[in-house]
């Protein structure tokens, strides 16, 4: 375990994606999921769970994109965390009265999940956690399993009445990531970043987080071993953020990345004062932020 762990307040911020129609994707964050648009730049938008900072998702349309092909490295899923099973019901009873299909659900001991995409193949996963004192740890891993969901229990939960907007308390509680190889992504996320490694039992997979969570990150080689990076004009994952509570944190990385041969990149505006972009070895891009809240 890296002597460098990040702060427990560390946390997912934003998930940036790129699309390949702007209009289509607001329609399905905003009018189905819930989300509010905060602003509008061209080509790209901001959106957020409260309708005020800080924002959850970019959404950026890529000229002639095309979808990301198979076998890719890249995005697995951004997981959307309802802050409560009443709130994480009122927007999948309203994803499901609109017609839009769901690719599965999952008990996940730690959590209840359903898993979706949205209209260019981008994975989603929307979820609310159980209760951390529910969770079971044993030697520094946490169980977490998929089993059945009891589905009719937990949109039994949902209010009779239905504003169309996902609960101001939503964020983005994790990225699950394609990777190409599992020990490069747990040198580069644990040995050099610092996240702590939270289950590695999962054929295929790591799961890493900060603060004791169950995981803010996840890693898989289940697109193959020595998975590429898709093509720049693909839709998927241009860059999701790791916001650190303070700066002291956010420099000590950044030294550290840079003594270990990476180059930050300055990153798009975000409106973040202290944020640089690192490449992970399969070229996924995160976004290194100091910000609280």
């Amino acid at each position: 375990m890296p002597d460098h762990r990040l702060p427990p307040a560390t946390q997912i911020g934003l998930a940036h994606l790129r699309v390949s129609d702007l209009p289509r994707a607001l329609s399905f964050y905003c009018d189905r999921v819930g989300f509010r648009e905060l602003r509008r730049d061209g080509a790209t938008a901001i959106l957020s769970a409260s309708g005020s900072a800080p924002a959850h998702l970019v959404l950026e349309a890529v000229p002639n994109a095309r979808p990301k092909p198979p076998r890719t490295t890249g995005l697995y899923h951004v997981a959307i965390r309802l802050p409560t099973r009443a709130a994480l019901a009122e927007v999948i009873r309203r994803l499901a009265a609109s017609g839009w299909r769901f690719q599965g659900a999952a008990d996940h001991g730690v959590s209840e999940a359903f898993y979706l995409a949205d209209p260019d193949g981008n994975g989603l996963e929307l979820y609310a956690d159980r209760p951390r004192e529910r969770w079971t740890w044993d030697g520094g891993q946490v169980a977490m399993f998929t089993e059945a969901l009891d589905v009719e229990g937990l949109l039994a939960e949902a209010a009779d009445a239905d504003d169309g907007l996902i609960d101001p308390g939503a964020d983005i509680g994790h990225v699950h990531l394609s990777v190409s190889d599992l020990a490069r992504a747990e040198a580069f996320y644990a040995d050099l970043i610092g996240l702590d490694v939270t289950q590695r039992s999962y054929p295929g997979a790591l799961f890493l987080a900060a603060g004791g969570y169950h995981h803010h990150l996840g890693t898989n080689t289940w697109a193959g071993p020595g998975a590429v990076p898709p093509p720049p004009d693909a839709v998927g994952l241009a860059a999701f953020e790791l916001r650190l509570p303070d700066r002291g944190a956010w420099g000590a990385l950044v030294e550290r990345a840079r003594a270990a041969g990476y180059a930050p990149e300055p990153p798009p505006s975000y409106g973040v004062a202290d944020a640089v972009l690192l490449r992970d070895p399969d070229g996924n891009g995160v976004l290194i932020t100091a910000r609280a809240g």
